[in-house]
């Protein structure tokens, strides 16, 4: 496949935004080479500009689970611009989906909507603090929750507890007040928890982790995370920007049986506009402003376009939960089918699945934190990368992203797909 427009474009790009993108990932600097520039998009398939049609399976890092330009959800938002695009104030929309959410979303009584999953992750991990008067939380080295100060974090070696800032512009005064611990690590957890008595207000967690490729929680870890902070009066928060009504109709609370006392929203609340949510119980929601003292503001919050969006999303996904079954055993069947070549052709790997999210590791032991998937090989991550990228096949341009299959793609897709990961798993070490 030619790039040569792609190119053209990138280097226009760099001239007026940093790095030629406004988001890094998207600037294959984990795999090197130039990034891809998209035209339009449909269903399973993105058209860039050079022509060049490629199976998706990023799908905008989520949100496009019923596929690409959903129509329903594409004459929602058409419908709702031809009224206006923002007005803020309020209108009927916030509400019908605030009402629908909260139906599908087990232990949550009221939500608030956002801009996105950053700010919704800020949010509650603000709200949290300010309900429990208590400053310091837990996060696990390999999540990500956006890209508020709080959140860019990295764990130290072996068993450093404070963070250290991961980026210019984080003071080390916030570091502090964020723990690191192990994902799938409950006794690192208690540890941390044992020496910081009283002034943890919650644990932030992707409860499938999808930020270090896709990483499913460890049997009973959830459940055992939902007792420490029970015991010790700590708010557990679930990071379901990824998650939240992609692997379930209520997500991961509802999927493993663990309630959480906050949870965040993205992605496919937006069905594909900016949004981001954040829900819990009455008297934990009842903490913010106007009503509490918590503020929370947002002049474009509950954007009259992305309630459209997202309340057309929801209503299909609620009414057709078939959806995710569906998807779940498309997303098998393509881990059966690269996990059989990459056997095949004698290549370490180790494939992480749940639901529609899906990982490839090249690691001959089990990625279960960020420590074993940063541990992975990542030069033959690169070749698969541009590998399959040649075979039409466009997935995360980093080994540290989960893929994200949609509901448009078909068998045949699949298969396509299997077939260019046998012929690039012939050039891999």
């Amino acid at each position: 496949m030619l790039y040569q427009r792609s190119s053209a474009l990138f280097e226009e790009a760099q001239k007026v935004i940093p790095g030629g993108v406004n988001s890094p990932v998207r600037a294959f600097t984990a795999v090197g080479g130039t990034p891809i520039f998209v035209e339009k998009a449909k269903g399973a398939y993105l058209y860039d500009a050079d022509g060049n049609t490629l199976i998706d399976y990023i799908n905008s890092w989520g949100p496009m689970i019923l596929g690409h330009a959903h129509q329903p959800v594409v004459d929602a938002v058409i419908e709702k611009a031809k009224k206006g695009t923002s007005f803020g104030m309020p209108t009927q929309i916030e509400t019908e989906i605030a009402a629908l959410a909260v139906r599908m979303v087990p232990n949550v009584d009221k939500i608030r909507f956002v801009n996105s999953g950053t700010e919704a992750c800020m949010s509650a991990v603000r709200l949290a603090r300010g309900y429990t008067n208590k400053d310091k939380i837990i996060k696990f080295a390999g999540c990500y929750h956006g890209h508020s100060d709080s959140f860019l974090i990295q764990a130290g070696s072996g068993a450093v507890t404070f963070g250290t800032p991961n980026s210019p512009g984080v003071t080390k005064g916030t570091a502090q007040d964020t723990l690191l611990a192990r994902y799938n690590d409950i006794a690192h957890v208690e540890q941390i928890v044992a020496e910081n008595k009283n002034e943890i207000a919650c644990i932030i967690i992707e409860p499938v982790a999808g930020n270090m490729g896709c990483i499913p929680p460890a049997e009973g870890f959830l459940q055992a995370l939902r007792l420490v902070c029970d015991i010790h009066n700590i708010l557990l928060i679930f990071d379901e920007v990824m998650t939240g009504f992609r692997l379930a109709k209520g997500g991961v609370q509802e999927l493993y049986g663990v309630r959480a006392d906050i949870v965040t929203f993205g992605k496919v609340i937006g069905g594909g506009l900016p949004v981001g949510a954040f829900a819990a119980r009455e008297e934990i929601m009842n903490h913010l402003a106007p009503l509490g003292p918590v503020y929370q503001a947002g002049t474009l919050s509950g954007n009259p376009l992305a309630m459209a969006a997202g309340l057309a999303m929801l209503t299909e996904l609620n009414n057709n939960t078939e959806i995710f079954d569906s998807l779940a055993k498309k997303t098998e069947y393509l881990h059966k089918g690269l996990a059989n070549v990459m056997q095949q052709n004698n290549v370490a790997h180790t494939i992480n699945r749940i639901g529609s999210m899906i990982s490839i590791h090249f690691s001959e032991t089990p990625v279960t934190d960020f420590k074993t998937a940063a541990e992975a090989n990542g030069e033959n991550f690169k070749t698969f990368f541009h590998g399959m990228l040649r075979e039409g096949i466009y997935i995360a341009p980093s080994a540290f992203e989960t893929w994200f299959l949609c509901d448009a793609l078909t068998y045949e897709d699949l298969d396509t797909t299997i077939k260019a990961a046998a012929t690039v798993a012939k050039t891999l070490q």
